[in-house]
């Protein structure tokens, strides 16, 4: 019985996978060939050759590595990859096997063909029983003549049953890629390789491996870890390894539990003594010394320039000394600055430093930093401060006063000096570092407190909740407790419990309200966000009821718009929308004084519930921007979240499935759970509009899964609903008013008066009508207290299909039309030339009705959306008119995603483009795309392309 080899399994390498399975069938048919692969250590080429060995049953294989002390032994290489065939030499032409008799048991051999052509024949010899697969590891380390004889045969296997794979670092990175930078799914095999003079394998393929995406990442993670790992963590851990898979496998198996548990910060730097930071030092240690001192300190300072480099290596050239490490393949040239090639090789070529060597490379920096004539900006202050610091040349507590200050006063800027474009150092760091040199308690907890606030704002919710858990002994001040709360409420808001955020926020804001009165605030506006998002209307009021009683008439501009805000929700979630409209009102004249991101934000509810949805998507996208000039990484998920909004009502669904994949992307990144939920839910509602049911119901159970573990009234309610849009498009509609009249899911106020247009739809059409009418009654009341002209013609077209007058039901479809063309949105008014091209076609009106139904017909189709184009297409056939076909027939049998897809695919976008760009898995995409195939026809991406275009 012949044993079992196991296939590795591979994470993003499934295009290098494919070329090694093609060569290896193409081999079997008589047709072999080479190929290189080539790129960092840790990238999985040597894992690519047990693929290709595990891959190839009924191969006789062979397999050599190349070793540093054997590269300067002639034919070494040649010895290790052909003696366990040795035998067959006996089978050769004489000359041919002289010379490798000679090569390989002496080492010399005359100059000539003799050798290379030996080195193919006995291949072939081999071959002529079975297939042969000859592996090829670290070429790069492999002696000169061996190498030169094995491309020689690498170049002539087009006849042979022969598949010769080598591997190899790049000797040197083209200038403007690292090795960290991720790489295409569809690569092609690029044909000559050029890696300078060393390099005698041209002609032979060539294909470069680079980092892995975000989902393989995610996926191999998820392989390492049972369980798997948190997203923002995995996030944190790719920074360092750039997609690197063994660097990530390292970090991860170098995790302590507090790291995992999210109780201490993530590492900074390769675990050391592992085997890539055994291979990084090594390349460091034969630079030499002058290069590695002038690298040292690129790799403590990354913004650092040109010509503060040339300062530093006077009276020598910084671009000669520097000419060393370009050549290794450890710095690129990057602007006016220097990079490393392998950005992990930058953490260790600081901390494999020694403590002298790192103070020296400090103070030297600090030195040469040093202000000029009081021009230098906050971040090159801060810089200057950051190295005085590590260098410790003076005091401790000096040189922590002088750090703190230069972070607490830095602002970010667009196009300001390197280092803010870098930014370097990042200011949480310092502050960190600053609390590491003082020993008075008091200042100490100050700056761990403002440490955790820079990085929380930055994106970085780990190192946060770490330097937080820090501050947890009963030494810190009681002024500052108020602070911390309201850091571990905001945290808790957007990644756990929406009731623990609360409690935690109302404790901040009773700490906070006599020594900060307009934070105090900000934390009451925050504990009644976490009743909205809970949907906890009760305790969103109790919170209003609370903050009306502390306001002044004094308030400053911020203040004042988040106290009417409270009092305009309040007034909404108690059903009196018309008491509602003052505050709210007042809180959009109050935003054109504030620029703080999350006052904006409250800005643009009060815009949408007022029906000024351009306003609210003014205000959103003002949010954003300035959250983007602040560096404020931490808030741009939940902000983009208020942008959909505006476009839902708008009809812009396309924009909201665009913002809603960016946004959830952001959001994993940033450990941020509870914005993931929302953006995962509003992904279901554009998925429902284009009729795409498996979608839907994917991202919709996910986002009602986090929305349950969370207590997210808000997201459940947002997934229920496009459960229900899909229904409804489907024409389940007892299914859709079934769920929309659900309790559990449709507590929260706001998304159940959204969602009313289409409960009253549903419940009408299944007979309901008392209910129906009933919720009528409650959106009257709302769309009174808005001038929408949109809001006003869906409630027309809900009066319509509850009329019962003969004649009135055709007036209020008419009347709704007429205010849809005082808005925006296209989508709604087309739905409600269905509803009255339906309601003539039952009238025995199909003439009048056709009209109205192709109008319905254009809308949808220019949608994309499959399920309501059907619904048009039933009517006009219902009606007696045959239906058009669509200009493509053929491409309307894919379902939307599908459509989206081949339409990317098409344009050019690799499988791991798309399914960065539409949030799904590469193998999600993979089976997409056999379902298109399958569907039209085709048997590949050329094809599609020629389909398509």
């Amino acid at each position: 019985m012949s044993p079992v080899t196991r296939v590795p399994v591979f994470r993003g390498r499934d295009a290098e996978e494919n070329v090694l399975l093609r060569l290896l069938d193409d081999a079997r048919a008589g047709s072999g060939g080479a190929l290189l692969l080539t790129g960092a250590a840790g990238m999985g080429k040597t894992a690519l050759l047990d693929l290709a060995a595990a891959r190839a049953p009924g191969f006789r294989v062979l397999r050599v590595s190349g070793v540093e002390s054997e590269s300067r032994v002639p034919y070494a290489g040649l010895h290790g990859l052909l003696r366990p065939v040795s035998a067959a030499v006996a089978t050769l032409p004489a000359a041919q096997a002289r010379a490798l008799a000679e090569a390989l048991e002496s080492g010399t051999c005359a100059a000539g063909l003799a050798l290379p052509a030996a080195v193919l024949g006995l291949l072939s010899a081999v071959a002529a029983e079975r297939p042969v697969l000859a592996c090829v590891d670290d070429a790069d380390r492999l002696d000169a003549a061996s190498l030169d004889a094995l491309a020689f045969a690498a170049r002539r296997l087009s006849c042979e049953p022969i598949v010769l794979l080598f591997t190899t670092r790049p000797p040197a990175l083209a200038p403007g890629t690292t090795s960290g930078e991720r790489g295409a799914d569809d690569v092609p095999v690029q044909e000559g390789f050029d890696a300078g003079a060393m390099w005698p394998l041209e002609g032979v393929p060539v294909r470069e491996l680079r980092g892995l995406d975000g989902p393989a990442v995610r996926e191999l993670a998820a392989d390492l870890v049972p369980g798997g790992l948190a997203e923002d963590l995995a996030a944190a851990l790719d920074q360092i390894a750039c997609g690197n898979p063994l660097a990530l496998r390292e970090l991860i198996g170098a995790l302590t539990p507090d790291q995992r548990a999210g109780l201490a910060a993530p590492p900074a730097v390769l675990p050391p003594g592992g085997r890539l930071w055994r291979e990084h030092t090594g390349v460091l240690a034969r630079l030499p010394a002058r290069t590695r001192r002038l690298s040292l300190l690129i790799a403590a300072d990354p913004a650092l320039d040109v010509a503060t480099l040339a300062r530093a290596a006077s009276p020598a050239c910084a671009l000669s000394v520097l000419e060393p490490a370009e050549r290794a393949g450890v710095l690129r040239a990057d602007g006016d600055a220097f990079a490393f090639c392998a950005p992990a090789m930058r953490s260790v070529a600081y901390h494999a430093a020694s403590l002298a060597e790192r103070r020296s490379a400090h103070r030297l920096l600090a030195g040469l930093l040093a202000p000029d004539g009081g021009r230098a900006d906050g971040w090159e202050r801060l810089r200057r401060a950051w190295h005085r610091a590590w260098a410790a040349d003076g005091g401790a507590e000096e040189a922590g006063d002088e750090l703190a200050r230069a972070a607490l006063a830095v602002r970010w800027a667009a196009g300001s000096s390197s280092a803010c474009r870098a930014g370097f150092p990042e200011p949480y760091l310092a502050l960190e570092r600053a609390a590491e040199l003082t020993a008075r308690p008091a200042v100490k907890a100050e700056r761990l407190a403002a440490a955790a606030r820079h990085a929380w704002v930055s994106g970085r919710p780990r190192a946060a909740r770490s330097l937080l858990a820090r501050l947890r002994s009963p030494g810190a001040p009681e002024e500052l407790r108020g602070h911390v709360q309201l850091l571990r409420g905001s945290l808790e808001l957007l990644g756990g419990e929406t009731g623990s955020a609360r409690e935690e926020l109302l404790a901040a804001a009773r700490r906070l309200l006599d020594s900060h009165r307009e934070l105090g605030v900000r934390a009451l506006v925050r504990a009644a966000d976490a009743s909205y998002r809970a949907g906890d209307n009760r305790a969103f009021i109790a919170i209003a009821r609370q903050a009306a009683a502390l306001r002044r008439p004094d308030e400053p501009a911020p203040a004042q718009l988040m106290f009417e805000y409270l009092a305009g929700m309040a007034h909404t979630f108690s059903g009196l929308h018309q008491e509602a409209a003052g505050p709210l009102r007042r809180v959009l004249e109050l935003a054109g004084s504030v620029r703080d991101p999350a006052v904006l934000t409250w800005a643009c509810v009060a815009g949408m519930l007022l029906g000024e949805d351009a306003v609210a998507h003014r205000l959103s996208a003002r949010a954003v921007e300035e959250a983007r000039l602040r560096g404020a990484a931490s808030a741009v998920p939940q902000l983009l979240e208020f942008t959909i909004y505006p476009d839902v009502w708008m009809g812009r669904y396309a924009s909201v499935a665009a913002t809603a994949a960016k946004g959830l992307r952001l959001a994993r990144e940033t450990g941020q759970h509870n914005t993931a939920a929302q953006h995962l839910a509003w992904l279901a509602v554009s998925a429902a509009v284009e009729g795409d049911q498996e979608t839907c119901r994917i991202r919709a159970d996910a986002a009602i899964e986090l929305a349950d573990a969370h207590e997210l009234g808000l997201a459940g309610a947002v997934g229920n609903w496009a459960l229900a849009c899909l229904d409804l498009a489907a024409g389940r509609v007892a299914d859709a008013a079934g769920r929309l009249r659900a309790e559990r899911r449709n507590r929260h106020v706001v998304i159940k008066v959204m969602s009313t247009p289409h409960y009253i739809e549903a419940a009408a059409r299944t007979g309901d009508r008392e209910r129906a009418a009933a919720a009528l009654r409650v959106l009257e009341r709302w769309v009174g207290s808005t001038r929408s002209p949109g809001l006003r013609a869906l409630v027309s077209r809900c009066r319509a299909l509850l009329s019962v007058r003969p004649g009135e039901a055709e007036e209020l479809f008419l009347d709704a039309l007429r205010l849809h063309g005082q808005g925006v949105c296209a989508f709604e008014a087309a739905r409600t030339h269905l509803l009255l091209g339906s309601a003539l076609r039952r009238d025995r009106r199909p003439g009048a009705a056709r009209n109205h139904l192709h109008t319905a017909l254009e809308t949808f189709e220019r949608h994309g959306a499959r399920l309501w184009t059907e619904q048009a297409r039933a009517e006009l056939r219902a009606s007696g008119e045959p239906v058009r076909p669509t200009a493509d027939a053929t491409v309307s049998q894919l379902t939307a995603q599908q459509a989206q897809i081949a339409r990317m695919v098409a344009a050019g976008a690799t499988n791991k483009e798309v399914a960065e760009q539409l949030f799904l898995s590469r193998r999600t995409v993979e089976h997409h795309l056999r379902n298109i195939f399958s569907k039209l026809g085709i048997r590949s991406r050329v094809e599609l392309v020629r389909f398509m275009s």
